[in-house]
């Protein structure tokens, strides 16, 4: 119908279809059949949900739309309101964004007829901020009760009705109560306006509460014959109407559900008992009749009343008396005296239903009350009020209970909108509102269910009868009316948000339209007139002082807090956004903005503003964190190694970093890396082949592979000469059999695999085999088998050529050798490591205080200074980084020159002193200080003016230029202004950050010194990154 050819695209989506307008402020004609036309066409397209500016508009679907799961939650979740399609989830979340950033209770007001979708829309609101609220143990509990009180709540408060099969049959303002970090931890509900009358009589095509017909369904054959549970048919207060089953309702499932809720809620299960014998006992009163005898009423079969006083644990023969006859007060001659009035059949019945109305809703109540005792809070912070209520009721005949509705809403409708309902009163049958309007359980009947022998029942009459015999008693239209003033009272202390909700039919079919009910709901709810207000005046309003909170951050001098004027503050803020003044208005107290464009700029640039300082916040918080979590791993792995490996001296305290390689900006090896698998270590490490011979390779790991890359040139093709990586080896976690290392402080290690093993040489094995220990006991549930032996034998791949060709495993030996390098003697299949002694291996990494940390963290400039002394240059090593002493006869090339690997400095007491930065090198390693001036660029065609060369500073040459005259006189070129000189030195060794914040090195890198420092720790800027590095490993240039 309609719709075809009318959609576009929304333009703020990617392939969301987008129907009628979003905003109906945004209408080209005002009126109510242009309302409703852009209703029918998004309503047609499965569009449910519209604005008028901040107001949301739902239409019943009467179906389940597939937008309220996992992907919507996402995408509406801290989204600016015009960032998607208006939704209910987008309403929820601006009001708990509002709660947090203003600090002020907001509460949403769900209004419409009944059948319209309230109850549905205030579930949606809770889910949402169930969803995205965080919270522990305890606040998720109080997110389970809050949502299984629906259900619940549902059971002894909703029936089926004309208009919708699920009605609420009660008002209900639920509070969710929060913490100032927006997790729930407590809640309230207040519930009034109960239709107790439902127990006993209905229209016709209508039942009474869902529980009783619950009850008759799904309870067990043990519960059947306790509560003297039969059929539908069997009980006068269900029989009366010929409505039994619902089509879209499982009365045998849900009997279950609220069972669970009661449960979660914390209900007893010897409670839960008397909860559902009270309900059957509600049913078996229903079955009591009676007749006329003399005028007077008796009960017409007495074995009725056996069953009801059982299953409410009071006398029969007191029950029959209070039935049909009741004590009266009265006064004569000065004096009180108590007389027993019997009752006619009409007053009988009138008695037998008022007690079981009292029942039914003092069952109610303290079901709301166990609710609300499971979630109370000593103290109330912040809130978001849902109130769900049902709506405006016009039948053929409309009675007291119907008066009661409408008036709350017509309370509420005045909260909306001052003209709301002036042309459309409702017209009301006022027989019997007296009678209804009374509302008094007589004292007969409740000194009747104090006498029960149960104490649960006794406890839900808990009145004071002689207190309750003084004054005038209350009557409903009263209690109504101060509910409905306290409620008003409520919610103008929150912020207000409103959702309209309409019913397309009475069908109660999805696609169906009805044009005139529409119509009808959309002039007594006020949407013309709403989106006039919206359209001609400045729709959004404030207080200067809540306006400078909210946008006090875009300003240094609104920020924290603006001292002075708030007017003039706020004259301040516009100022510097640019606002144009036509934008906007200043009264008294209040600014007045436009149009919602503007508004929606001014929160654009708050978020903004808030992102840089929260990603601020973020990367100091990660740097914490970080430290500390690379501080627990490193105790974890040193105790892989404790008592079985010594520890080398430069190695046990330092942090891991996990990539030493970069992956993330190296695409060349993360291609043979899953899409989603997690890098847990990265570093190039030497891999030794079955003869020994040593090449490089980059080790990998991930929760589920070990890689090893390597790099190969490429033999043919247009790629031909060039370098390319190579997928070497892939290992599953599941194929690795043990590890092998040796009880010395060496570095090597052997992967044993079930096809051959890999033998590697890193300074970060106990890293990497800590991490994959984790790994592998995760995949595996069980621990890495790790060997520590001075003989370790490996198994090698075969080949088919060769003189190694017929051997398959091969041994490693480690013997006592001296110092901190290994030297390595192979032969055909053995390999001899020999390397000196390493600190014990009971050796323990020692633990900064945290307290350091913090202070550290908190300096206010630079980088924090290593508590540990500036290392002394690794003693052995040239210049350059290459080991001077190496025994090996072989061709080898040099180790890597890690720390991990350099000669330790401690023991060898003919070790250099190192010279005082700036001092003269004479020696064949010292640095010569050349002259620079060759690098200088000459000027233009200076090369023809060349007076000659000289010699200076050891001979280097350099040209001597004179200025040369412009070609038509005048004053000479002034010479540019020098570049300032930043103070530089040069790596004399290298050095491999010990920390996240210190500088790696090679030798001769020429570094930027930032600032120095008495500590022996200086700052300075190498290849773009700032940090720590040793100034006993440099000298200034």
């Amino acid at each position: 119908m309609g719709s075809k050819g009318h959609y576009r695209y929304h333009w703020q989506s990617h392939n969301v279809k987008h129907s009628g307008v979003d905003d109906m402020v945004l209408l080209s004609k005002i009126t109510e059949d242009g309302i409703v036309d852009n209703l029918k066409k998004r309503y047609m397209d499965d569009y449910i949900f519209t604005y008028i500016g901040p107001v949301l508009i739902s239409v019943n679907p009467f179906k389940q739309m597939p937008y309220f799961g996992e992907k919507e939650i996402e995408m509406y979740q801290g989204a600016a309101p015009y960032e998607n399609p208006p939704h209910i989830y987008a309403l929820t979340d601006n009001m708990y964004r509002n709660m947090i950033i203003d600090g002020e209770n907001q509460c949403v007001i769900i209004s419409g007829e009944s059948g319209a979708g309230k109850t549905v829309a205030a579930k949606y609101i809770m889910g949402y901020v169930s969803r995205v609220s965080g919270g522990g143990p305890k606040v998720q509990h109080i997110k389970d009760i809050i949502l299984q009180s629906n259900p619940l709540l549902e059971a002894f408060g909703n029936a089926k009705t004309v208009r919708n099969n699920n009605s609420s049959r009660f008002g209900k303002y639920f509070e969710i109560q929060f913490s100032p970090g927006g997790e729930p931890d407590g809640g309230k509900i207040s519930n009034f306006l109960l239709e107790k009358s439902r127990v006993v009589a209905r229209n016709p095509g209508e039942r009474s509460f869902h529980i009783f017909y619950q009850l008759i369904e799904g309870a067990s054959a043990d519960q059947k014959s306790n509560l003297g549970i039969t059929n539908l048919e069997y009980y006068f207060y269900l029989n009366q109407s010929g409505s039994y089953k619902v089509d879209d309702i499982n009365d045998r499932k849900d009997f279950q559900e609220t069972l669970h809720a009661m449960n979660v809620i914390g209900i007893f299960a010897d409670e839960q008992a008397m909860v559902l014998q009270i309900v059957a006992g509600v049913l078996h009163m229903g079955n009591l009749t009676f007749k006329e005898v003399g005028n007077y009423a008796a009960v017409e079969s007495e074995e009725f009343l056996a069953f009801p006083a059982f299953l409410l644990g009071i006398n029969q023969e007191r029950l029959k008396e209070k039935l049909t006859s009741r004590k009266m007060d009265g006064k004569w001659g000065g004096k009180s005296e108590t007389i027993n009035v019997t009752l006619n059949v009409e007053q009988a019945c009138y008695t037998r239903d008022a007690l079981s109305k009292a029942l039914h809703s003092r069952i109610f109540d303290y079901l709301v009350d166990s609710i609300n005792k499971a979630m109370e809070k000593d103290y109330e912070e912040y809130n978001i009020g849902v109130l769900d209520i049902y709506g405006f009721e016009i039948f053929q005949k409309n009675g007291f209970e119907q008066f009661c509705i409408n008036f709350v809403n017509e309370k509420l409708q005045q909260i909306f909108i001052e003209l709301t309902l002036k042309a459309e009163q409702v017209s009301y049958n006022v027989e019997g509102f007296c009678e209804r309007n009374r509302d008094v359980l007589f004292t007969d009947l409740i000194e009747l269910m104090q006498s029960s022998e149960l104490p649960f029942i006794r406890t839900l009459f808990p009145e004071s009868l002689q207190a309750e015999k003084k004054g005038r008693p209350t009557t409903a239209g009263s209690k109504i009316k101060k509910q409905a003033n306290d409620l008003v009272g409520t919610l103008m202390k929150c912020t207000p948000h409103y959702i309209r909700c309409i019913k397309p039919n009475e069908t109660k079919k999805p696609r169906d339209w009805e044009e005139s009910r529409v119509k009808h709901q959309v002039e007594y709810l006020g949407l013309k007139e709403n989106i006039r207000v919206r359209r001609a005046g400045y729709a959004y309003r404030r207080v200067f002082k809540k306006f400078l909170q909210r946008y006090a951050i875009l300003t240094k001098e609104t920020w924290p807090a603006w001292r002075g004027d708030e007017k003039q503050g706020v004259v301040h803020l516009l100022r510097s956004v640019n606002m144009d003044p036509d934008q906007h208005q200043l009264g008294k107290t209040k600014i007045f903005i436009k149009a919602p464009e503007s508004l929606f700029l001014l929160e654009e640039m708050r978020e903004r503003k808030y992102d840089v300082y929260a990603r601020a916040i973020q990367k100091a918080w990660r740097k914490y964190a970080a430290r500390k979590k690379y501080v627990k791993m490193r105790e974890e792995a040193s105790d892989l190694l404790l008592n079985k490996k010594e520890r080398r001296r430069n190695s046990i305290n330092r942090n891991f970093v996990g990539d030493y390689i970069g992956m993330e900006d190296l695409p060349e090896l993360r291609q043979f890396i899953g899409k989603r698998e997690k890098v847990e270590f990265a570093d190039t490490v030497t891999k030794y082949d079955r003869r020994f011979k040593n090449v490089k390779r980059d080790l990998v790991l991930t929760p589920k592979f070990v890689y090893l890359i390597g790099r190969e040139k490429v033999k043919e093709g247009s790629m031909k000469g060039q370098v390319k990586e190579v997928l070497k080896r892939k290992i599953e976690l599941e194929r690795i059999l043990t590890v092998s290392l040796s009880t010395m402080q060496d570095d090597f290690f052997i992967l044993h695999e079930q096809e051959y093993d890999s033998l590697l040489e890193s300074v970060f094995k106990t890293e990497f085999i800590s991490l994959l220990s984790k790994r592998y006991e995760d995949r595996m549930q069980k621990k890495l088998p790790l060997r520590f032996s001075n003989t370790l034998e490996m198994k090698v791949r075969k080949d088919n050529w060769g003189p190694w060709s017929a051997g398959s495993s091969r041994q490693v030996q480690f013997i006592q050798g001296s110092g901190q390098v290994a030297v390595l003697k192979p032969s055909s299949k053995t390999l001899q490591v020999s390397i000196g002694p390493g600190l014990p291996k009971n050796s323990r990494p020692t633990r900064r205080d945290l307290t350091q940390v913090r202070q550290q963290m908190s300096r206010p400039q630079g980088p924090a200074y290593p508590t540990r002394a500036a290392p002394p240059p690794p003693a052995g090593f040239h210049q350059n980084g290459v080991i001077k002493s190496f025994n090996n006869t072989s061709q080898w090339p040099p180790l890597n020159s890690r720390p991990n690997q350099r000669i330790s400095y401690q023991g060898i007491t003919d070790r250099p002193l190192l010279p005082k930065p700036g001092a003269n090198l004479t020696d064949k390693n010292a640095r010569v200080q050349h002259n620079l001036d060759f690098l200088k660029v000459p000027e233009q065609g200076a090369a023809g003016n060349r007076t000659g060369m000289t010699r200076s500073n050891g001979g280097n040459a350099h040209r001597q230029m004179t200025s040369r005259p412009p070609p038509a006189g005048g004053r000479p070129k002034p010479q540019p202004k020098p570049k300032p000189q930043v103070p530089q030195c040069k790596a004399l060794y290298a050095y491999d950050a010990q920390d996240t914040d210190e500088l790696s090195f090679n030798a001769d890198d020429v570094i930027e010194i930032v600032k120095e420092d008495p500590s022996g720790w200086w700052i300075g800027r190498l290849r773009g990154k700032q940090g720590l590095f040793p100034n006993n490993y440099v000298a200034k240039i």
